[in-house]
């Protein structure tokens, strides 16, 4: 791919370019009560630049407990996944502020590069 994309809505040549970002999972489940906590805090404090949230039908953690969506199953209590990306540096710091919220090895991060347009824009 030459990184360079022919934009047919206008007719104008893009370019393409890539930026790094870290992309960071926080592992809840729903009966923990954190996720609206944590969306607002993504949201109005830190203004990530995006966030996904991932419903599981079923997993485990460390306590080995499994948490399914049976139909048998009265309660919802099933694993979540918190997926978000910005600048690394931003991440660094958003990382510390986690750490009051969500327990440790429920956080997982790595590098990733963004397709952007030429305003950094993605």
């Amino acid at each position: 791919m030459s990184g360079r994309n022919l934009d047919w809505r206008i007719g104008w040549e893009t370019v393409m370019k890539q930026m790094t970002v870290t992309v960071v999972r926080v592992y809840l489940t729903e009966a923990e009560g954190k996720l609206d906590p944590l969306i607002k805090r993504l949201h109005d404090w830190e203004k990530v630049r995006g966030v996904t949230v991932f419903r599981g039908i079923s997993g485990f953690g460390q306590s080995g407990k499994i948490h399914s969506s049976s139909l048998l199953a009265m309660s919802l209590d099933l694993p979540v996944i918190v997926e978000f990306f910005d600048e690394p540096d931003k991440v660094a710091s958003i990382l510390e502020h986690l750490e009051e919220m969500i327990v440790p090895g429920h956080i997982v991060s790595w590098n990733a590069n963004l397709m952007v347009d030429e305003q950094g824009k993605g």
